[in-house]
This record gives C-alpha cells, structure tokens and sequence, in this order.
C-alpha cells in the first residue's frame, strides 16, 4: 500500500514537470501552404541546401518530389549531390560520431518532426515556423546563437545569411506570482546586420520550409483529408438510406 502511495504521489508530478519543460515563448500560427505545389518546391529547395547538410530526412526519397510537380530532371539537377540517385532516401553524409563531437548531440531525422512538434501550445508547424524566426545572437552560446522557442539550443542558426543578424533586447520585470522576484521578459529584436531577404521575405522563406515539414511528414495528407469528405458524405448517405429502411420494415407493427 505504502508503494502504491508513493508511486501514485510520483505520478502526479509529472504533468507539472512536463509543463514546466516545455516553451513559454508564444508561438505564431504558420501559414498553411501544403497545398501550394510553389511554395513547397520552394520549401524543398531551402531544406536542402540549409537542412539536409546536418538533419537528414531518411523516411523520405528524392522521387517522391515529383508529388509536388517536380520531374526526375529537375530533381537531379537541382536538389541532388554528385553522388546521389533520384530514389535515394534522403540522408546525410555525417556519422552519428562525428556529430555527436561537434554538436554534442545527433541531429535528430526531420521525416515527421512537423508532427512531432505539436502540442497543446499550437501545431508543429507553429512551433517550427516560430522557431525558425526567433533566432538571435548571443556570444555566450558555443554556436554564437540563441532561440526564443527553443533556449540553449545547440543548432546554430543556419539561415542568418537569408535572415540577417539579430539581437535579443530583454527587460527584468517583476514576477506578477511573487512580488520578490524578476522576470527575463523579451522585449524585441534588433536588427545588427541586414540579411539577404527582407523580413517579409523571410518569414515568407520560412513559410515555405515549414510547409515542405509538413508535406513530408505526411505526402498523402491532403489525399486523405479529400479522401475523408466523400467517406462522410457516403455514411451519411448510407445512415439515411438505413433509417428510411428502418422505418419501412417497422411501419406496420404497432
């Protein structure tokens, strides 16, 4: 009895703990361009000049590209190192060591990791799209960068050319649960060095690779929401049809 105590008191820890892990940062709602055949073979673009170097992909291949209205041709041409294959899976060239030594930790696979990301805070295209938007810079960091979503991340920040350089400006305010206390409260950001896209570009940019998260995660998404309206359709259809026939059989018994 007294173990069964102890472990129902260890239990009831735990969603507090989890709350407590998890980002206080707000996350922003990410536009929704899975079905923008555009804007995913853009966002399949940026993710493989700026993600597959480190993170690899390998539930997804190369040839299911042409899902979004791309050909073997431009495939190869465009997204495809010198010694890959258009069925290829999408993987990386570095050993699991040799990124453990220069990260610390493995960069985790990004076949479902829009899906992964979700939670009760938003969706993991909200987490992903905010992300990758409050990067910032900070020396004290072995990478140089720091994130508002995510902090004391170990991923610098690989799309600073695209983005610019920024800093953090932070305000000490008093903690609204204890009088006695301060809080670090994000105030802004300020822009130290301009980047190669405006900021609209940018968050546009970043639209696009969350985008392109989200299809891989699951191609056929799209396929099975159409899917599902007709299946709606016909058992309604079929519930009618059943309860108009319910009805004929009983209609003379009293």
């Amino acid at each position: 009895m007294k173990l069964l105590k102890k472990l129902f008191a260890v239990l009831a820890l735990v969603p507090a703990v989890v709350l407590a892990s998890e980002a206080t940062f707000p996350l922003d709602q990410a536009p929704d361009r899975t079905r923008e055949l555009p804007a995913l073979q853009n966002g399949a673009r940026l993710f493989v000049n700026y993600c597959l170097n480190c993170h690899s992909a390998s539930a997804m291949r190369y040839n299911r590209l042409k899902d979004i209205g791309l050909t073997d041709d431009q495939i190869r041409d465009n997204l495809l190192f010198t010694s890959e294959k258009v069925g290829d899976l999408m993987k990386v060239s570095m050993s699991a060591k040799d990124a453990k030594d220069w990260f610390g930790a493995v960069p985790p696979d990004l076949s479902v990791i829009a899906r992964a990301k979700a939670s009760g805070e938003g969706s993991g295209a909200d987490w992903l799209y905010t992300y990758l938007r409050t990067f910032y810079k900070d020396d004290t960091r072995p990478t140089g960068w720091n994130n508002l979503v995510f902090p004391n991340v170990g991923m610098p920040h690989v799309l600073w050319e695209l983005q610019g350089v920024r800093s953090a400006k932070f305000a000490e305010e008093k903690d609204p649960h204890d009088a006695a206390k301060t809080v670090h409260k994000f105030v802004g950001f300020e822009q130290l060095k301009p980047g190669q896209l405006s900021s609209l570009d940018y968050d546009n940019a970043t639209a696009d690779l969350v985008a392109y998260l989200q299809w891989m995660g699951e191609p056929a998404q799209n396929a099975r929401k159409r899917l599902g309206v007709w299946v709606l359709l016909f058992l309604g259809m079929f519930a009618t049809l059943a309860w108009l026939l319910n009805g004929s059989y009983w209609k003379d018994v009293k």
